[in-house]
C-alpha cells in the first residue's frame, strides 16, 4: 500500500513541479486536453498547445519586464532610506513560510504541496456539482496556488498549532478549495462583460477585491444617475482635444505618465545612489536613464497585452471540450494579467499609479505612527492588483473610479498586510503575500478561526458557501447562461 502511495505521490509531484507550477505549460496542457476532447486533428492540437504556451510565455516576459523596470525604485526606497521592512510580494511571502515554518511551528513545508492537491480536488468537485454549489470556475494558476497554499498553511497553524497533521490538512483543503472556487466564481460575470464573452474568470490574489470594487463603481455610478448627474465617461470614450489627443494613444500616455511618475522618485533617489547600486552606468545621462526606464515600462506593458491576445482565444475555444465532457457550464480561472488586454489600455496605467499613491501614503503613515512592521511595496501587488481593479472600475463606473478604487485598494493592501503579518508572525521572516484578498478576506477569516476555534471554521465555510448562492439569487435565469451562451445572456438583459 505504501509503495502505491509513494508512486502516486511521485507522479503528482512531477506533475505539480513541471506543469501545475509552470502556468505556461498548465495553460498549454488545458488547451491540449480540450482539443483532444473535441477530436480536433493532431496538428490543430499541436498548434493550439504551442500558441497557448508561447502566448503565456510572452505574457510572462512582459510581466517580468515590468518588475525589472520598477526594481530600481523598490530597491532604492529600501536602501536609500535604510528601511528594515517586510516586503509585500507573493514570492517573498512564500519564502517567509519556507524559512519560518519549521522554526515557528515545527512543521514541514512539503505539506503545502499535499494541501494544494487536496484543495484543487475540492475546487473541481465544487464545480462538478455546480447545480448545488452554484460555482462555475476552476482555479488553474498553479504558481499562485503554491503561494496561497504556503500562506494558508501558516495561518491555519497559527490558529490551531496543536492540531494533528491529517486533521489540519483536511480542514485547510476544504477552506482553501472553497476560497479558490468562490473567489474565481465571483469574477466570472464581470469578466464576461469586460471581455465580451471571452470565457474565463480570474484565478489570482485579488478576486474578492476586483468584484467588490467593480460592483462599488457600478453602484456609485447608478446612484449618481438617480441624482441627475451626467454619466461618467470611460477612459476609452474620452477623446482629448488639441495637443492632449496624444494621450489617446496607450503607448504614448503610458510613457508620459511613467516619465512623470518614475522621474519624481528617481530624482529623489539621486544619480549617486543609482550609479553606486549599479542601476546606472558611470557617466550615463540621468535624463536619458529616466526616459529609457519609463519607455521600457510601456514596451513591457505592450508585450504583456500581446501575450494575452495570443493565448486567450485558444484557451477559450479548447475549454469548451473540457466543460462539455467533464465540467459542464464551467470556465477556467486564469492569471489576472489576462484582463489587462481588454477595456481601456490606459486604465491599467491609471490604476497602477493611483494604487501606488495609496500604498506610498499608507507606508508613510506606518512610519509616522511607529508601526511595529514597516512595509516595502512589492511590484506584483502594486501593479497587478491595482491595474486590474482600475480596468474593472473603469468598465463598470467610468474614469473617476479607475482612479479612486485603486487608491483605496493601495491603502488597504499596506495596512491590512502590516496587521496580519505582524499578528501571525510572518513579518519577522521578511515577507507576506500583500495582495488585496490576503489583506482583507484572510485576516478576517483568521480572526474568526482564532477566537471561535472549530466554530470559527464552520462560520468561514458557511460564509464561503453562501456567497455563490446569493449571487445566483440575484440573477437565477442568467447566472449559468452568461457562461453557456453569452450572446443569449446579452439579449436577455438588453445589453448592446
Amino acid at each position: 500500500m505504501n509503495a502505491v502511495l509513494n508512486v502516486l505521490m511521485a507522479i503528482w509531484e512531477y506533475f505539480a513541479t513541471n506543469i501545475l507550477e509552470q502556468p505556461a505549460f498548465m495553460i498549454g496542457f488545458i488547451v491540449l486536453i480540450g482539443y483532444v476532447l473535441e477530436k480536433k486533428k493532431w496538428y490543430e492540437v499541436l498548434s493550439g498547445f504551442l500558441k497557448a504556451t508561447i502566448g503565456y510565455f510572452i505574457l510572462s516576459a512582459g510581466s517580468a519586464g515590468l518588475v525589472n523596470s520598477f526594481r530600481p525604485i523598490l530597491v532604492g526606497l529600501k536602501a536609500r532610506f535604510h528601511l528594515a521592512a517586510m516586503v509585500t510580494d507573493p514570492y517573498f511571502g512564500q519564502n517567509a513560510v519556507t524559512v519560518g515554518i519549521m522554526k515557528q511551528f515545527g512543521r514541514s513545508f512539503a505539506d503545502t504541496m499535499l494541501l494544494l492537491l487536496l484543495a484543487y480536488i475540492i475546487n473541481i468537485l465544487l464545480v462538478r456539482f455546480q447545480k448545488i454549489t452554484k460555482m462555475r470556475a476552476v482555479f488553474t494558476t498553479g504558481n499562485v496556488q503554491v503561494q496561497q497554499a504556503a500562506t494558508a498553511f501558516w495561518i491555519f497553524l497559527f490558529c490551531f498549532p496543536h492540531l494533528g497533521r491529517l486533521p489540519i490538512l483536511a480542514i485547510m483543503s476544504v477552506v482553501l478549495g472553497l476560497y479558490w472556487a468562490v473567489g474565481s466564481n465571483l469574477t466570472v460575470g464581470i469578466t464576461q462583460e469586460l471581455t465580451d464573452g471571452a470565457g474565463f474568470g480570474i484565478a489570482h490574489q485579488q478576486m474578492f477585491g476586483i468584484f467588490i470594487f467593480a460592483k462599488w463603481a457600478e453602484w456609485m455610478e447608478k446612484r449618481g444617475k438617480r441624482k441627475g448627474k451626467k454619466e461618467t465617461k470611460r477612459l476609452e470614450d474620452i477623446e482629448l482635444p488639441g495637443w492632449l489627443s496624444i494621450f489617446n494613444d496607450n503607448m504614448v500616455s503610458t510613457a508620459v505618465l511613467m516619465i512623470f511618475f518614475f522621474g519624481i522618485i528617481l530624482i529623489i533617489l539621486g544619480t549617486p545612489y543609482l550609479t553606486k547600486a549599479g542601476f546606472m552606468k558611470p557617466g550615463q545621462s540621468f535624463i536619458f536613464y529616466i526616459l529609457q526606464t519609463s519607455m521600457m515600462f510601456a514596451v513591457y506593458l505592450a508585450i504583456l497585452q500581446l501575450g494575452v491576445r495570443t493565448f486567450v482565444n485558444e484557451l477559450t475555444e479548447s475549454f469548451t471540450g473540457i466543460s462539455d465532457r467533464w465540467l459542464p457550464g464551467s470556465v477556467p480561472g486564469i492569471d489576472v494579467a489576462a484582463t489587462l488586454g481588454f477595456g481601456s489600455p490606459n486604465a491599467a496605467t491609471i490604476g497602477f499609479m493611483f494604487g501606488a499613491l495609496g500604498q506610498f501614503l499608507m507606508i508613510i503613515l506606518l512610519i509616522v505612527f511607529h508601526s511595529p512592521t514597516i512595509v516595502i511595496a512589492g511590484f506584483i501587488p502594486l501593479f497587478f492588483d491595482n491595474a486590474a481593479i482600475g480596468v474593472f472600475a473603469n468598465n463598470r463606473g467610468g474614469y473617476k473610479y479607475a482612479m479612486i478604487a485603486p487608491f483605496i485598494c493601495g491603502l488597504i493592501q499596506v495596512s491590512g498586510s502590516a496587521f496580519i503579518a505582524t499578528w501571525i508572525g510572518m513579518a519577522q521572516y521578511g515577507g507576506y503575500i500583500g495582495m488585496f484578498d490576503w489583506a482583507t478576506v484572510w485576516p478576517l477569516a483568521t480572526v474568526i478561526m482564532k477566537y471561535l476555534g472549530y466554530v470559527g471554521i464552520a462560520v468561514v465555510i458557511i460564509i464561503f458557501l453562501a456567497i455563490p448562492q446569493l449571487e445566483y439569487r440575484s440573477d437565477p435565469k442568467g447566472y449559468f447562461l452568461i457562461v453557456k451562451d453569452y450572446d443569449a445572456w446579452k439579449r436577455m438583459h438588453n445589453k448592446a
